[in-house]
């Protein structure tokens, strides 16, 4: 039998998930990802098709004919795999499968972990790390632990509970910090980006109430572990969330000097709408817990300029 030539899994799911939900930010809440992830995907599909199957302007997108043809014939292909995947039954030694944001995992879950595994031995934990798209039954995950904005609509398939306010600031070394007490210092060093969150700046200097210029010089990297430690290594000034700087700053690896300022994003867990295991609910509350039991950034500011204030605009002859 000939080997299968399948566009990639994923653009399918966005295209499909788009498909039967009629927008964008649907389609992005039920994947749980961003309405830009689900627009790249599609145009992933579309180029290795060689076929448009969007038309019209960015803010009404419709299908095309070809379109059409493709989402109806993918949502019927995944009702059927997902009528026919085996559904083992419940036991009490399964493991609690905890799908995961990778940075976030590393720097404020599992350090805090043995709390929960004392807590509750009778239960085993599986985190798998992921930022992506998931499905509750598919991917046998339990719960998943994913970034939300407040005023995203609601998911039909998950319950979503916050149990973690989202700060982030500027964070460089000690050597690098040592001279860039202030923004024009700040300003002049090379901005770290991550791909994950490619906006994190952007979404930074509109909480704050400033206007940036360009950076002299930009370095990318794959993950937010990975530009996390080239700042603390001195590359650089990254953007970096209270949640995965928390042990950095305590250690004296990073430091903030301009402080930090609440983020639009929650951190959420989500559970399969009423069809949560005990275990899950378990974890669900301890997550609460804990996200109560973190305190905010120190010198954490409020987001946005001071009340009549201007936005600080910083010239390229400032810096």
């Amino acid at each position: 039998m000939a080997a299968r030539s399948l566009p990639p899994l994923n653009a399918l799911r966005a295209f499909e998930a788009f498909g039967r939900r009629g927008r964008m930010t649907l389609a992005a809440d039920e994947l749980c990802v961003t309405h830009g992830a689900i627009s790249r995907q599609i145009r992933q599909l579309e180029d290795h098709l060689g076929t448009p199957l969007t038309e019209g302007p960015r803010t009404r997108l419709v299908l095309t004919e070809a379109g059409v043809t493709l989402a109806q014939a993918l949502t019927l292909a995944f009702d059927q795999i997902d009528a026919a995947i085996p559904r083992p039954a419940e036991t009490a030694d399964r493991a609690l499968v905890v799908s995961c944001l990778p940075t976030f995992a590393m720097k404020w879950l599992i350090p805090r972990l043995p709390d929960f595994v004392t807590a509750h031995p009778d239960i085993p934990v599986r985190i798998v790390e992921s930022n992506g798209p998931f499905d509750f039954r598919a991917d046998g995950i339990d719960l998943a632990i994913r970034m939300r904005l407040p005023d995203a609509p609601p998911s039909p398939d998950a319950e979503v509970t916050p149990f973690l306010k989202h700060h982030v600031g500027p964070v460089v070394s000690p050597v690098l910090a040592a001279g860039a007490g202030d923004l024009e210092a700040l300003a002049r060093l090379p901005r770290l980006h991550t791909r994950t969150f490619i906006e994190s700046w952007a979404e930074w200097e509109a909480a704050a109430g400033l206007t940036l210029p360009p950076a002299q010089v930009n370095r990318e990297f794959d993950h937010y572990f990975y530009m996390l430690e080239a700042a603390a290594a001195g590359l650089g000034v990254a953007m970096g969330p209270w949640a995965f700087v928390e042990g950095d700053l305590a250690a004296g690896r990073l430091v903030a000097p301009l402080g930090l300022i609440p983020g639009r994003a929650l951190i959420c867990a989500l559970t399969p709408k009423g069809k949560a295991t005990k275990a899950a609910r378990r974890f669900r509350d301890w997550l609460l817990a804990q996200g109560a039991a973190t305190p905010p950034p120190p010198g954490s500011q409020q987001a946005g300029p001071a009340k009549g204030a201007k936005p600080l605009t910083l010239s390229r002859s400032a810096i």
